[in-house]
């Protein structure tokens, strides 16, 4: 049985946040002690490392559903569906629908029921639900959606990544830099014609790592609030992507049957540029080769971090011809690619 995408969409907000922006910033280390550097120094290393020059944030009057909505219209054209015909939705999201100006995560109802009904869908046997996997999670909900088409649960199911990441930062943390708002989505069918996905893998990481992202106060200790951000140990989870990564990627690629030297592009989750990077570069020595130029596409340096829709994003860019220097053409194999919270990761071959 061949299961594949047959439309996508994506929506990337209007409001751009330059890294200039963050000169006002009053930055905190996680003591509350204030940095020695200025705030020119402290962002021309933040984007020394991430990549990041801009990112995206939602516009005040849309939330994390809106934007998921948009995503889902636009795959649903593009794959030419009646989506009544949908019989699952399913939404990777971490913080539900967070309103601009609160800090409060709203995921009742989920945002998949939230874009159901945006979408007017009638049929009560289209189920939604969401997912929260982390910034793996678009990529863990594909592998869902494949099950249950494998398994004779479904025909047609429309799958989301969709976040606000904006709205849950502590502006007095140097890595609320890094996070961004957007949203992506794909109708994963089945295709007698063409082959579509090959060959996934996961893994979750929690024994000594499952806290490596969490929610806690803000840095900022003249500030008397128990409201909790979204927090990471960057150190920590680069090392632990680097390590684990890599070798996922691999027997993913090996479950496939498909040889190395075919990969055409390799879509990874915009996390940080050097830590993507040095992932490939790791990647490809175990199969004791140089990395190929121009293999993976990179959105982060315009887009940030908008964790679980950066790869279905990203992937709508390049094969609707919107991203420079980067294409494909039917029958290319690509790997999907992502790491995140939890800590989770996880992998897919597809033939385009």
């Amino acid at each position: 049985m061949n299961i594949k995408i047959t439309g996508t969409g994506s929506y990337i907000p209007n409001v751009v946040k330059k890294n200039t922006d963050f000169n006002d910033h009053n930055f905190f280390n996680a003591d509350g002690s204030a940095f020695k550097q200025s705030n020119d120094i402290i962002i021309k290393k933040f984007k020394a490392i991430t990549g990041i020059d801009e990112r995206r944030y939602a516009e005040p009057h849309l939330n994390t559903s809106d934007l998921g909505f948009f995503a889902a219209e636009k795959a649903i054209s593009d794959a030419n569906i009646n989506p009544e015909e949908l019989d699952y939705i399913i939404v990777a999201s971490n913080y539900g629908d967070v309103q601009h100006g609160s800090i409060q995560c709203d995921t009742v109802p989920s945002i998949a029921s939230r874009i159901k009904q945006k979408l007017r869908i009638k049929n009560p046997n289209c189920i939604a639900y969401d997912l929260l996997f982390g910034c793996p999670g678009w990529v863990q909900a594909m592998i869902h959606a494949q099950g249950f088409i494998k398994g004779g649960m479904a025909k047609k199911c429309l799958v989301i990544g969709a976040e606000t990441l904006s709205r849950v930062v502590d502006s007095s943390d140097r890595d609320s830099m890094i996070y961004s708002d957007g949203s992506g989505a794909a109708i994963l069918e089945i295709n007698n014609s063409e082959k579509g996905i090959l060959s996934h893998e996961s893994a979750s990481y929690t024994y000594n790592e499952a806290e490596y992202i969490y929610f806690g106060k803000t840095y900022d200790k003249t500030c008397n609030s128990n409201t909790k951000y979204i927090k990471m140990h960057g150190r920590k989870i680069y090392e632990f992507a680097l390590n684990n990564v890599p070798q996922a990627m691999k027997k993913c690629l090996d479950k496939s049957g498909v040889s190395i030297n075919n990969l055409k592009k390799i879509f990874i989750h915009q996390a940080n540029e050097k830590m993507d990077e040095a992932i490939l570069d790791r990647f490809y020595k175990l199969y004791n080769i140089e990395t190929p130029k121009n293999i993976m596409p990179m959105s982060i340096h315009e887009f940030g971090n908008s964790s679980v829709a950066t790869i279905p994003t990203l992937y709508d860019l390049v094969i609707k011809n919107k991203f420079n220097n980067h294409s494909l053409i039917k029958g290319d194999i690509i790997l999907f690619a992502s790491v995140g919270a939890g800590m989770n990761i996880n992998a897919i071959t597809y033939q385009y």
